[in-house]
């Protein structure tokens, strides 16, 4: 084997080595995006939630803004909750 077959063997590798470096780096990303997108949608998802039953419940018992409050700050805590619960799986994923 030609010293000029090695640089070009060695060329190719390297070339192959930062292609795939970078489509790791790419997938990397997308999946942080991906518990991040997931993650705030838990959040929001749970203090509509609450938000709604509480203003169902004020409807039907007529005390306007004291279910709505209520279940406001119920589906804060349950949000924050889950994203916790889903952060520390995510954690023990890795």
């Amino acid at each position: 084997m030609d010293q000029k077959d090695f640089k070009t063997r060695l060329r190719i590798a390297k070339k192959d080595i930062l292609k795939r470096t970078s489509d790791e780096n790419d997938s990397k990303r997308g999946l942080f995006m991906g518990s991040a997108f997931r993650l705030g949608t838990e959040l929001v998802a749970a203090v509509v939630v609450g938000t709604i039953i509480g203003f169902i419940l004020d409807n039907w018992f007529g005390t306007k803004p004291w279910f709505i409050i209520a279940f406001f700050f119920l589906g804060v805590i349950a949000g924050m909750l889950n994203v916790i619960r889903v952060a520390k799986n995510m954690q023990e994923k890795k």
